[in-house]
């Protein structure tokens, strides 16, 4: 047997030789100001320590927009511009084939797409007005709802955007940080205040968060984008978001918050998770500001794929996060709270309901929140003469006109309907949501938001015999990249848009399909079948197959999550 032990050059024994112990693998710096780490890891961070992006505004102002596109800083215009809600569009002409930071000097167009902050997506018919009076004016009528509850624009040029700004900020609106590594839109209830079902309204919370933070130069260098939802009920995807407060009734303190941090999706979904914490409303914007502070300073700024809250969330876990929040950022303990009762299906408001003060919600739904500035400037015009002025955007890219009497509703719904605005769509056109696609987003592969206005009709023909059969909602959303701005992980059928083969050795647009996901009951991200893609121009020939394999398979009662999770491969293939 070999022994360890060596022998010395006088010939005795030497001391055995013991194993060196490994040494402890030195984990990298992930950048965060609480460890001391206030040194730029990357581009986007060296940026926004030359200069608070807040600050681009007034080169806007006083240069850019009178020397036009060329004159534009890179790094104003790839970075800071986006804290005003603009972000350069897709140069037309060029394909997924494109689609790559290689190629960005050719996709970046000289227009913009500009984003309007709508909180709680609540407007009144003037707002209405001036966003659909704006978009013919300098947007070429682009006007798209986004399920974040705001507008976008498009053929933004940067020469117009002072007079755009005039314009907005004088009836109340803004783009201040629509965009960019901030707080972004808060969400809230379309019907806030006047929903039969709401548990307590929001929208004193969601008003002062705007009011205080909103700007303010110490929440305007996040390590990423920071997105918020509050609702008295759970109409706002409360679980994809980075925080939220959801209605909930507290056995001994009454109505107030339930307390949720760390969702998002893009490459790496994750679902938000319960602090179990019950905030009352007048905490709700003094909280809210301590978990920004929280991800401001501990959150990860050395890799921008890493530096959503969620991932210090996985790490920390919600015990430490919570300890955190309470004996640093609060100074005090936060009450213990129960959990808010899930919801069987998504509450889009689509449809007509009555509210408290005894008049009506007609909530209506365009395709895939495609609209345009004309259509918007009808409907203003159409609410006032009805009698209301209180217009609502929703996480659904749905729209919902509030205060409207009961003779009053039929007459609504038969003037908007021609507008492309249905209170009573087909199953498929109210549950398809889409992003921009490549019609202007220079990181999308795949048409999506304009594939999807044939799409909707296509299937209310093809489904037709089966339709009446469809007693549970099933809803696509169709996205043009990886990022997830269409929600892919969370529809019963989802598509991610990537290019695919067409088996002849070409390049072209298709999906990747992704089934069973949702938030509420069945909240998760479903399955993927292993190398399951569909060319673009099979997207309906899919849908139907797998619609009616459904119908055809499903147990009584059963939602098509519920039944894509067990489902054989076949039937979903």
């Amino acid at each position: 047997m070999s022994s360890t032990t060596d022998v010395s050059p006088a010939g005795e024994p030497a001391a055995p030789i013991r194993p060196r112990a490994a040494r402890p693998a030195k984990r990298r710096a992930e950048g965060q100001w609480a460890l001391g780490y206030r040194e730029p890891l990357n581009a986007n961070e060296q940026a926004k320590k030359d200069d608070n992006p807040l600050n681009v505004r007034r080169r806007i102002e006083d240069i850019y927009a009178h020397q036009g596109f060329d004159s534009i800083d890179k790094s104003d215009l790839r970075g800071r511009f986006r804290w005003w809600g603009l972000y350069t569009q897709r140069e037309q002409g060029y394909d997924g084939t494109y689609t790559g930071d290689e190629n960005l000097d050719l996709l970046e167009a000289k227009y913009f797409m500009m984003r309007v902050r709508c909180d709680g997506g609540a407007l009144n018919v003037e707002q209405v007005r001036t966003i659909g009076g704006i978009s013919t004016e300098f947007g070429r009528d682009t006007a798209d709802l986004s399920d974040r509850q705001n507008v976008q624009y498009h053929w933004i040029e940067v020469e117009n955007v002072p007079e755009i700004w005039r314009r907005l900020e004088s009836v109340g609106l803004k783009t201040t940080e629509a965009c960019g590594d901030c707080p972004r839109v808060v969400l809230g209830s379309p019907l806030a205040g006047e929903s039969l079902d709401e548990i307590v309204d929001g929208t004193p919370a969601i008003d002062e968060i705007v009011r205080r933070y909103i700007g303010d130069p110490q929440y305007s260098n996040l390590p990423r984008k920071f997105k918020t939802a509050i609702s008295g009920q759970q109409d706002v995807v409360h679980e994809i978001n980075d925080v939220a407060f959801v209605g909930v009734n507290h056995p001994e303190h009454g109505p107030g918050f339930d307390l949720w941090v760390g969702g998002g999706l893009s490459t790496n979904p994750m679902l938000a998770q319960r602090v179990g914490a019950w905030i009352s409303l007048d905490e709700v914007p003094d909280v809210w500001e301590g978990v920004v502070a929280v991800f401001r300073d501990y959150g990860y700024r050395r890799l921008r794929s890493k530096a959503r809250l969620k991932f210090l969330i996985k790490d920390w876990g919600i015990e430490k996060f919570r300890e955190v929040l309470e004996q640093e950022y609060l100074k005090r303990p936060l009450i213990d709270g129960p959990a808010p009762e899930q919801p069987a299906r998504p509450i889009d408001h689509v449809g007509v309901q009555k509210l408290r003060n005894g008049l009506n919600a007609v909530g209506f739904s365009p395709i895939a929140g495609r609209v345009s500035g004309t259509i918007l400037t009808k409907v203003a015009d159409a609410v006032e003469r009805i009698g209301s002025d209180r217009i609502r955007f929703t996480p659904y890219q749905k729209l919902i006109v509030l205060d409207v009497a009961d003779d009053k509703v039929e007459e609504l719904i038969a003037e908007l309907e021609p507008l492309g605005l249905q209170a009573r769509p087909s199953a498929w056109r109210r549950n398809l949501l889409a992003c921009s696609g490549i019609e202007f987003c220079k990181l999308s592969f795949v048409e999506t938001r304009k594939r999807s206005q044939v799409l909707a009709p296509e299937l209310e023909e093809r489904l037709t015999d089966i339709n009446a059969q469809l007693d549970v909602p099933i809803t696509i959303n169709i996205n043009g990249c990886p990022n997830s701005c269409g929600r892919s992980q969370i529809a019963d059928i989802g598509f991610k848009g990537q290019l695919v083969d067409d088996g002849e050795g070409n390049q072209v647009e298709g999906y990747q399909v992704h089934l069973g996901g949702s938030l509420g009951l069945d909240s998760g991200f479903g399955r993927k079948l292993r190398q399951h893609k569909v060319n673009s121009t099979e997207l309906g020939d899919y849908i139907e197959r797998v619609v009616r394999n459904f119908v055809k398979h499903r147990t009584e009662g059963e939602r098509f999550a519920q039944w894509a999770v067990r489902a054989e491969e076949a039937d979903l293939r």
